[in-house]
């Protein structure tokens, strides 16, 4: 299997089957996210602890296969971070998104690293670049107690 059809394997799985969805138990931030030129939606649910670690995260929404495989990965890697870390991996991402060739966080591991080189490919395509960094862009507003709505267009 070439890198790929890994890429695709791994948004399509993440597409059908993204982890954390629902809402988390509990949660002490959130934020809501739009795309009106998609249609996708996002809310995005953290649970902080008194450290700032995100101790759990999770995301309601709907959208095409790219937005919800980005919202799911993204909510797997945060899980466990803590603010600062979190941050860094957003930017990092959205970077890697809009022009750097490679992630360079040390917060992520090899692995990390691979499921979001996956959504790298999307720099090719305008549109689907808000698709892929809706739920990202949602989680910043989440962190940093925003009451505005995320929209993309904005």
């Amino acid at each position: 299997m070439n890198l790929k059809e890994l890429y695709q394997e791994i948004i399509l799985e993440h597409g059908k089957n993204p982890r954390n969805l629902g809402k988390t138990h509990e949660f002490n931030k959130d934020a809501k996210g739009n795309n009106p030129l998609c249609g996708d939606n996002v809310h995005v649910y953290l649970k902080l602890n008194g450290q700032k670690i995100v101790e759990d995260i999770s995301f309601e929404g709907s959208g095409c296969a790219i937005s919800m495989a980005s919202a799911s990965i993204m909510t797997d890697l945060i899980k466990g971070k803590n603010e600062h870390e979190a941050k860094e991996i957003i930017e990092d991402f959205l970077g890697m998104i809009k022009e750097n060739p490679e992630l360079k966080s040390e917060y992520i591991t090899k692995d990390e690293k691979t499921k979001l080189m996956c959504l790298s490919g999307v720099k090719q395509y305008p549109m689907r670049v808000k698709c892929a960094t809706l739920s990202w862009h949602t989680l910043i507003s989440a962190i940093d107690n925003s009451e505005e709505i995320t929209n993309t267009e904005s």
